[in-house]
C-alpha cells in the first residue's frame, strides 16, 4: 500500500475513533438498528427522547457519526431514520485490529 494510502486510512480512522468516543454518541450507537426498517426506524425524535437530549443536539451527535461513516440515514416511512452502517463498523475493527500489535 502507497504511504499516502496508508496516511488516508489512519485519517480515517482516527476520524472514526473521535466520533465513537463519546458518551453520549456511544449511546445513540446503542439505540440504533443495523439496517434501514420502517418497523426498527429510528428518528432524531425518537433517539432525542431516549438520550435525554434536545432535538437539535442530537441531530449534531448523528451528523458527526454519519460524517464519521458509521451511521447512515434515508428519508422512509415518512421521517428521516437512521441506522448504524455494520459493514463501516466491521472495517472499523479490522482497521484497528491491524494497526495494534497480536496478542501473543
Amino acid at each position: 500500500m502507497v504511504e499516502t494510502e496508508v496516511q488516508a486510512d489512519l485519517d480515517t480512522l482516527a476520524k472514526q475513533l473521535w466520533a465513537i468516543g463519546d458518551p453520549v454518541r456511544l449511546q445513540i450507537l446503542q439505540i440504533l438498528p443495523t439496517e434501514p426498517t420502517c418497523r426498527h426506524a429510528c428518528n432524531v425524535s425518537t433517539i432525542a427522547e431516549r438520550i435525554g437530549l434536545s432535538q437539535p443536539a442530537t441531530s449534531h451527535h448523528l451528523r458527526v457519526l454519519r460524517q464519521a461513516g458509521i451511521v447512515a440515514n434515508k428519508k422512509m416511512c415518512r421521517d428521516m431514520i437512521y441506522w448504524v452502517c455494520q459493514e463501516e463498523v466491521n472495517v472499523l475493527f479490522g482497521s484497528l485490529r491491524g494497526l495494534l500489535p497480536p496478542n501473543e
